[in-house]
């Protein structure tokens, strides 16, 4: 019994040993996450509920920040243009995405280069890919406008007319979407190819195929692809600046490009309202769980793993 005791008081040093060697080795990032990562979110919090400009001692103010955010008719205006770029832009972005990887994964000569061309524009950083569809969408001389104009129609003011700012962001968003074709590319690789032999034996068509073998197979990957998109879009920053800061305006023509980080980072470095920043940056988090909540709750009727019976 004695013996069995020291055995278990030896597993249990062991262990600790264990345990500290694998803290030791994750100190750096357990370390970079305590003061780069959990700190300034407690502290954001903290100065949610306080007046704060940098220069003066936070000032108490309890609710107060958060009260203004319902009375101030420019958060309604940037959460508006956010919804609208997350609404009209997500779905048709993945659907368009999905639909190149279905090209892409086709067994034709020079898959390889199609593929890397079409990934390319992925590689330009934003500013300059801003830049280069501000030339593009440009009313007098661009060449999406003269596209137009060969085939009978008048192209409109895309970065000065308040009803077609958003809507040109959104057409530049297809351009980017390298990355999420690659990962759904990746995903249809692994759909098994019996699934679709034992299809065409039975008959079924290629529509047919693709909503009863295709989709439900990548399911994981379009609510994966779903969150992110997600999440990202509700942070949408350094496209609408660009273009609004075309226009000599931060929320471009009628505040149109107003988009809610943008107007964060107005309250927060332009006017130094710490503390209603910090407000909206929580408020914003509390939006983004809704939606991740809403689409983790109706996933289970539309997304399948291989594991389900």
């Amino acid at each position: 019994m004695a013996r069995a005791g020291g055995n278990a008081v030896g597993i249990r040093r062991r262990e600790r040993k264990i345990l500290l060697k694998g803290l030791l080795f994750t100190s750096p990032w357990i370390i970079g996450f305590l003061i780069f990562q959990l700190y300034p979110i407690v502290t954001s919090f903290y100065y949610s509920l306080t007046e704060y400009n940098l220069f003066k001692a936070p000032k108490w103010v309890g609710l107060d920040n958060y009260k203004a955010l319902f009375q101030d008719e420019k958060f309604y205006k940037s959460m508006y243009n956010t919804l609208y770029i997350t609404i009209v832009g997500v779905v048709p972005h993945m659907a368009y995405a999905l639909a190149m990887a279905l090209l892409l994964n086709a067994k034709v000569k020079g898959q390889s280069i199609y593929r890397t061309i079409y990934f390319l524009p992925t590689l330009v950083p934003a500013v300059a890919g801003s830049l280069l569809w501000m030339w593009l969408l440009n009313s007098q001389y661009g060449l999406i406008n003269m596209a137009l104009e060969a085939i009978g129609i008048a192209g409109p003011n895309w970065l000065i007319d308040p009803d077609w700012t958003k809507p040109s962001l959104v057409l530049m968003g297809f351009w980017g979407t390298g990355t999420i074709t690659v990962m759904y590319l990746a995903a249809l690789q692994d759909v098994p190819k019996m699934f679709y032999e034992a299809a065409e034996i039975d008959g079924a068509s290629k529509w047919r195929q693709f909503w009863t073998i295709t989709f439900p197979s990548i399911s994981p990957m379009t609510l994966f692809q779903l969150i992110m998109m997600l999440i990202s879009s509700f942070q949408y920053f350094t496209e609408g600046m660009v273009f609004a800061e075309a226009t000599q305006s931060m929320g471009g023509p009628e505040n149109s490009l107003l988009f809610y980080s943008i107007y964060l980072y107005q309250q927060a470095f332009s006017f130094l309202n710490m503390g209603y920043a910090s407000a909206m940056a929580w408020m914003l988090f509390l939006v983004v769980m809704a939606f991740a909540l809403v689409i983790f709750k109706t996933s289970a009727r539309w997304v399948y793993y291989g594991g389900d019976k």
